[in-house]
């Protein structure tokens, strides 16, 4: 442009800039257009500051690691099967080959944003009116490259990223639920052993009361209804043997599957009776947002709505314009020897393209992935709500199981002095024989209400320390726990 006296003339652009201007215009206007505005926001959950159980708590000591809670339990062989269902579990190795398709795919999102280049050598033969034909041949080596100018592609691997994240959560939480789900199984096996010890001793004795009535009926001292009902109660406390027996042979078996092995892989080794895992009595609670951060399923579910949202940001710049550039090398010659001397065939080129016209195709992905995000908050929110649930829940089943227990051991040992009392009155004449029946079923039933409420309060504290996130532990590249075999105190 030059201005000459009071008048301005405009010099025509040169051609070679035309391009370049109009690409960015384009790229300007399409840059301050964005697609959508997604406000979409799941109401947040209200975390309490302290669990409810536990308010009247007046200083919060340190919470404990309970990445390998079941050591707490003093109970070598537990610990053993849980090791080992870590490692071999299909459950597991399904969570770790999950896992691995996560950075797989990863990789492939990264690598798009990297330059691609291929080789290729051709070989032709044409032929022109009725002549032999001629020869050709071509090697060439290309080159392309997408500059991602507004994100779209860093958005993907942002997508991938949270997506492995949301890999590794669900592995650990397979850790979690696997190690809970093992416990749980050899408490019970515990458990119906002493169920099982506690009805073969009060058959033994009520053997024994029947082997004495039915000689007091013979002297005459006895009535041959006593002798029945004496009888009757043997046979109905030994029919509990069959049940007992039949449950630990199918607690054998689950717990040998989630080791994974055959079902009856550890009835040898868990044949013998051994006393019941019990935890210690004290544990200092993490706060509930210290449970929700190192809870696995409320991370992979956090980790889900950053890959929805890098998705939704992804399909938003679909409408926006893509710059690639792409450039070649070529040699073609007539005869293959002469490709090392043939002349250096060069290309580059720049492509720019914007969609015009999809019919709403774009607009509706873009509906579909905001739908996505809102679910992936309402899913958070739900896990978020069921994990504090949970934590209350095995809170207050504990009080409650504890009190249970004081009681019903008040309840044994009456039923054991009343059932003394039986036989002593029984044997001087001065009860009939109905009072010792009953005396001696309600002490089976106290004893095994014992065993059963003993059992449930260890089963509780395999809930808590499973609702508290306990049982995970960092993983390696492949998805294996790291250290093992490290020892907690």
């Amino acid at each position: 442009m030059y201005q000459n006296s009071s008048t301005i003339f405009l010099r025509p652009l040169p051609r070679f800039w035309v391009m370049p201007i109009a690409v960015a215009c384009s790229v300007f206007i399409a840059g301050c257009t964005h697609t959508s505005r997604f406000d979409g926001q799941s109401a947040t959950v209200a975390v309490p500051t302290q669990w409810s159980s536990t308010a009247a708590e007046p200083e919060q000591r340190t919470p404990e690691d309970l990445s390998r809670w079941w050591q707490r339990f003093g109970d070598a062989q537990m610990t053993a099967l849980i090791e080992q269902s870590l490692q071999a579990n299909p459950s597991v190795q399904s969570a770790q080959s999950s896992l691995r398709q996560a950075r797989a795919q990863l990789d492939v999102q990264a690598a798009s944003r990297i330059p691609s280049a291929s080789a290729g050598f051709d070989r032709g033969r044409s032929w022109e009116g009725g002549d032999n034909g001629a020869n050709s041949y071509a090697a060439r080596v290309s080159a392309s490259w997408e500059a991602d100018l507004w994100g779209r592609q860093a958005n993907a691997v942002q997508a991938g990223e949270a997506n492995v994240q949301a890999a590794v959560a669900a592995l650990e939480g397979a850790h979690v639920s696997l190690a809970a789900e093992v416990a749980l199984n050899y408490i019970q096996l515990r458990s119906l052993q002493n169920r099982l010890k506690i009805a073969q001793d009060n058959v033994g004795i009520q053997r024994e009361n029947q082997q004495i009535t039915e000689w007091r009926v013979q002297a005459g001292l006895a009535t041959s209804l006593d002798a029945e009902q004496a009888r009757s109660l043997t046979a109905q406390t030994a029919a509990q043997i069959p049940a007992l027996e039949s449950s630990l042979a199918q607690t054998r078996h689950a717990l040998a599957i989630l080791t994974g092995q055959p079902p009856s892989a550890l009835d040898a080794e868990l044949l013998a009776a051994q006393p019941l895992p019990v935890a210690p009595d004290s544990l200092a609670m993490t706060l509930p947002a210290d449970t929700l951060r190192q809870r696995p399923d409320v991370r992979a579910q956090e980790q889900k709505v950053i890959a929805a949202v890098a998705n939704l940001s992804s399909q938003e710049r679909a409408n926006f314009p893509t710059l690639r550039l792409s450039g070649s090398l070529g040699l073609n010659a007539l005869t293959l020897g002469a490709l090392s001397g043939a002349t250096v065939a060069q290309n580059i080129a720049a492509g720019l393209a914007a969609p015009l016209f999809d019919a709403g195709a774009n607009r509706a992905q873009i509906r579909v992935q905001q739908a996505l995000v809102e679910q992936a908050r309402i899913s958070y929110r739900s896990t978020v709500l069921t994990a504090l649930q949970e934590v209350e829940d095995a809170l207050v089943q504990l009080q409650g199981d504890k009190d249970r227990l004081v009681q019903l051991k008040i309840a044994e040992e009456a039923a054991r002095y009343a059932q003394l009392l039986a036989n002593q009155r029984y044997s001087s004449g001065l009860v009939d024989f109905q009072t010792v029946l009953d005396t001696q079923r309600t002490l089976l039933s106290s004893q095994d209400s014992v065993a059963t409420a003993q059992a449930s309060i260890s089963t509780d504290y395999v809930r808590l320390y499973k609702a508290l996130g306990g049982g995970w532990q960092p993983l390696n590249a492949e998805g294996q726990v790291i250290d093992t075999a490290a020892a907690q105190p």
